[in-house]
């Protein structure tokens, strides 16, 4: 089996525990747009130092364990910085359209059977695939 396989199925465990753990630990969802845009919007008053922490963790530890488990890999993302940025505003704004990301509809929706997050899942796949035949058979972009 391809090794990138394994490092994904790893990391969707480690996802699924994380967001088992913080609902049981706390009664919550582990949405993590959920989680930021109620510190950006003000609406976590009463548990601010929990999502500051969640945040720090999800930024930090990959940043922490990047060097011991995989400091060969690679991502395939484009140099151009101004299309990071406009992507992950367009991927900000659909998560607020949505309320809720793939995190919390995808993960959490799923697992709980929840038809919201399995319609909202549906369709983000269904969005992922068609703008992937768009830029890329269509366009020619990617």
């Amino acid at each position: 089996m391809n090794i990138e396989w394994i490092w994904g199925l790893c990391g969707g465990l480690l996802i699924g525990l994380g967001a088992a753990v913080y609902l049981l630990g706390n009664g919550r969802i582990m949405g993590a747009s959920g989680i930021l845009g109620g510190l950006v919007d003000g609406e976590a008053r009463d548990n601010k130092a929990e999502r500051l922490a969640f945040i720090a963790g999800l930024i930090g530890m990959p940043l922490l364990l990047r060097p011991l488990i995989a400091p060969e890999a690679q991502t395939h993302l484009t140099s151009n910085l101004g299309l990071v940025v406009v992507a992950g505003l367009l991927v900000g704004v659909g998560t607020r359209i949505a309320n809720g990301c793939t995190s919390g509809h995808g993960v959490c929706g799923i697992s709980r059977f929840s038809l919201r997050g399995i319609v909202a899942t549906v369709f983000y796949i269904l969005a992922g695939g068609m703008t992937l035949v768009l830029l890329r058979h269509v366009w020619g972009l990617i």
